[in-house]
């Protein structure tokens, strides 16, 4: 019997997403009997043709409709774009309409997380807007609770809605103390709830 996952799917351009993904698997594996299953997805391109290889050349490999319908959990991350996700998630879960004809992701707890180069630049819209998808799937949202210090201390990222942070324009502005904190917390908050849901 294999060990139950979470499944941390994400897109990352210019590394900020990736390295949020990490600090929310290692939340994820402080919760005993659960484990973190890294995932991303490709670029998408307006050529016809396949933009990149089928399988990455470092890092997770790309998601498969499998890694979501076999998961007991789900943190889902994107870089801001205009207050919403990224083409490339956006396209993945266009294309999961198999796994809500099937149900196969009700009752599943879910949450979201993103980065910006803005301070103000869309962060809270971009992860409701990423809560849509997961919401017609059935899936069960959780967000950060006050009961995080950090949400009351952050002058960066870090939301009620999930996990945030700050890039900086020239997107290279490293989590801080407080952002990787909350990206921990959100990760652990959805394996304790899979956990429990699964007893």
């Amino acid at each position: 019997m294999t060990t139950p996952y979470i499944l941390v799917l994400y897109y990352s351009r210019h590394g900020a997403v990736a390295d949020m993904a990490r600090q929310v698997a290692r939340g994820v594996a402080t919760v005993n009997g659960m484990e973190a299953r890294l995932r991303t997805v490709p670029p998408v391109s307006a050529d016809c043709e396949q933009s990149g290889p089928e399988i990455p050349d470092d890092g997770p490999l790309y998601c498969e409709l499998n890694d979501l319908r076999d998961c007991a959990g789900l943190l889902l991350g994107s870089p801001t774009r205009f207050g919403n996700m990224a083409a490339p998630l956006k396209y993945f879960l266009d294309g999961t309409s198999e796994l809500w004809l099937s149900g196969a992701m009700i009752d599943k707890p879910a949450a979201v997380f993103t980065s910006t180069s803005s301070l103000h630049g869309g962060q809270e819209s971009t992860l409701l807007s990423m809560m849509l998808p997961l919401l017609h799937h059935g899936m069960v949202m959780a967000g950060l609770p006050y009961s995080e210090a950090g949400l009351l201390s952050t002058e960066s990222g870090g939301t009620p809605y999930g996990a945030s942070h700050w890039a900086g324009n020239d997107n290279s502005r490293a989590l801080d103390d407080t952002e990787a904190h909350l990206c921990r917390a959100l990760g652990r908050r959805v394996a304790t709830l899979a956990a429990r849901l699964a007893s």
